[in-house]
């Protein structure tokens, strides 16, 4: 019996042995024409891949036709040559016809907007739900944002906030002396914490906030899951002669190249407030003009439900 009971548990261990070597030369034929059948519909001749992957000609024919071992390291090296995943070689969906690959492929080489809409739409944390109803203006200071957030917060009335009043009113002293005193780092540590105490408190709230909140990623990341957002925009002469009509002449004073600076800042942060659900832009416009099209993005775009 024991004999038996021997040459069972021996025969067993063969039988997985070649079962796994079977399982192996499978996943080696499928990289192997994954990697081929990619490298031709991208036109490029395996010599050239092998310039830019940095493996043998000789070794990228054997890895072709399923007889090359390759190592995780290089196989890694030929699929960023080729432009994919190394999931996308060796995994068990046909890549060709799997709509969860063709959605990832597409994915990575999309801009950041549409990255930003697929996640939200997909993510329940980044829903419109966890939004719930409310608004922030987003852009450069002299766009409009406090003016318009106000007169749209007391048309749905709804509270309007300013997230630097916010900061203010926790730390007891003006911006000015906030930055004074703690830095922008510190300044940007109470900025995100201001942010959590309005999403905290209000459902419903139209919030306006500083131009330069785009700029610190985990923040502006925490603003866009939080709330609908609009970028108010205008054109850089605006910006700085509506700063000059509030009276704040810093802007110019003492520095001829402020115009020049601040279209510097509009073109590094564009693609930032791009980011924004909507965006308005009040240049040439009047304030009424102006007032009604945010109110009509807030109505169309179910930001906010409005007042009866």
């Amino acid at each position: 019996m024991d004999e038996i009971t021997t040459f069972s548990g021996e025969s067993t261990r063969l039988d997985d042995a070649s079962t796994l070597e079977q399982n192996v030369s499978s996943l080696l034929l499928q990289v192997g024409e994954r990697v081929r059948d990619a490298r031709e519909r991208k036109g490029i001749p395996r010599r050239v891949l092998s310039e830019i992957s940095g493996v043998s000609p000789r070794y990228l024919a054997q890895l072709e036709v399923g007889q090359g071992n390759i190592s995780i390291g290089l196989l890694k090296r030929v699929a960023v040559a080729l432009d994919h995943k190394i999931e996308w070689l060796v995994g068990d969906e046909d890549p060709w016809t799997s709509e969860a690959l063709q959605v990832a492929e597409k994915f990575r080489s999309a801009d950041r907007g549409t990255k930003d809409k697929v996640l939200h739409a997909l993510s329940p944390e980044n829903s419109a739900n966890a939004r719930s109803e409310r608004v922030c203006l987003i852009g450069l200071r002299g766009a409009g944002k406090s003016t318009l957030g106000r007169l749209a917060a007391e048309k749905l009335e709804v509270p309007f906030l300013e997230l630097n009043k916010e900061i203010e009113l926790h730390g007891g002293m003006p911006v000015g002396e906030v930055m004074a005193l703690y830095g922008q780092e510190g300044y940007r540590k109470l900025e995100s914490d201001a942010l959590d105490r309005v999403v905290a408190s209000h459902d419903r709230v139209v919030l306006a906030v500083a131009g330069g909140v785009v700029a610190e990623p985990p923040t502006f990341s925490k603003l866009l899951a939080n709330f609908h957002t609009v970028w108010i925009k205008a054109s850089a002469i605006e910006h700085m002669n509506r700063v000059s009509a509030q009276g704040d002449e810093r802007p110019m004073a003492g520095n001829p190249e402020a115009m020049d600076q601040l279209q510097s800042i509009l073109r590094s942060r564009e693609a930032l407030y791009q980011r924004a659900e909507a965006h308005l832009d009040t240049s040439g416009a009047s304030l009424d003009v102006s007032l009604a099209q945010l109110l009509e993005i807030i109505a169309q775009r179910k930001f906010l439900r409005l007042a009866d």
